[in-house]
């Protein structure tokens, strides 16, 4: 499996003594909680807090198993900022490379319910810090030292952000950097759907693992059909494509096969948070020289865990509770390659 692995997703320039194992770049933010399960932002009498954002929450995914993985990413010069980046650090992210910004941008913020059914999220990013980020020489020399790097869809959005994401690309690509793409999107930040096809294509191209929802994947697609948006993206360069279908599994294609896997059952406290635990457990289990379809129960045991637990960036598990749930518990069906 180790070595269709390699031909299909050029694990074999995968270079686990870097510095990095994985570099994310993307989002990172504040998120709060009303401070009861099941509360409603308009009632809460408080909130709690937590690290939260996108790229922020594969980082620290990563590094809940034992990943070496720094954020690439920027934050504003203000209390919100400087919580995000001591999140970061307590978690164990290297945050050498979280650029910081002044005057208007602003750290996002999120307020998002603890609740299973009619839940509410709402994201304040006006002038999001994150999209100030520039491709300095630091990041440059980052991206070949890292045995991955993960981009995530929402740091495309604009310019500064989305040009230094293609240059990062780029470079990561020269250096023999595996790339992944997590498609990210978020419909109302885009001006159009045919913007956001034109700027995903191309980042896609610079991608040897591209990881969305069906929708997500439809972007990509005239008709709309996502899977087969997913297969055609399949069909050069040796690329791989995964499609997360919450509660049916995952769907990992390559050029001629797939793999169909579960879920594991558990009840949720809440609908986010999965896909990027998906994420991270399934890179670190390929970092850590597991075969496709271990890496895929990985990730969707760490989606299951996450979205049974409070929060998102701390509601990630580490190894031990990883191999714990593993163990004890059983997947709808087992990753099926044909």
């Amino acid at each position: 499996m180790v070595s269709e692995l390699a031909q299909t997703l050029a694990i074999d320039r995968l270079k686990r003594d870097r510095p990095f194992g994985a570099l994310v770049l993307g989002r990172a933010g504040l998120d709060l909680y009303p401070l009861e399960d099941g509360g409603k932002i308009a009632e809460a009498a408080g909130f709690t807090s937590d690290l939260g954002g996108s790229a922020g929450n594969i980082a620290v995914a990563l590094a809940r198993q034992g990943v070496s993985v720094g954020l690439l990413s920027a934050v504003s010069d203000d209390p919100v900022g400087r919580f995000v980046s001591s999140r970061l650090e307590s978690f164990g992210v290297d945050t050498r490379f979280l650029q910081t910004v002044s005057g208007d941008p602003r750290t996002s913020l999120a307020l998002a319910e603890v609740r299973a059914a009619d839940c509410e999220v709402t994201i304040y990013r006006n002038n999001a810090a994150d999209l100030q980020l520039t491709a300095d020489d630091a990041l440059v020399a980052a991206v070949a030292e890292a045995g991955v790097l993960i981009i995530t869809g929402t740091a495309l959005v604009a310019d500064p952000s989305r040009a230094a994401t293609m240059v990062l690309l780029a470079a990561a690509r020269a250096a023999g950097t595996v790339t992944v793409f997590d498609l990210d999107y978020r419909a109302y930040a885009w001006s159009s759907r045919e913007e956001t096809a034109a700027v995903y294509d191309r980042a896609a191209g610079l991608c040897d693992l591209i990881v969305g929802n069906s929708e997500e994947f439809s972007v990509f697609s005239a008709d709309g059909n996502g899977e087969a948006a997913a297969a055609r993206l399949t069909e050069t360069d040796g690329r791989l494509a995964i499609v997360k279908r919450g509660g049916s599994g995952a769907t990992v294609l390559g050029a001629g096969w797939r793999i169909d896997s579960g879920v594991f059952p558990v009840t949720a406290l809440k609908p986010y948070g999965a896909g990027d635990a998906f994420m991270g457990g399934l890179m670190a289990a390929l970092l850590k020289r597991e075969t496709l379809e271990e890496a895929v129960r990985c990730g969707s045991a760490a989606a299951a865990m996450v979205v049974s637990r409070r929060g998102c960036a701390s509601a990630m598990p580490d190894s031990a509770e990883l191999t714990t749930f593993l163990s004890s518990q059983q997947m709808t069906s087992n990753p099926t390659r044909t």
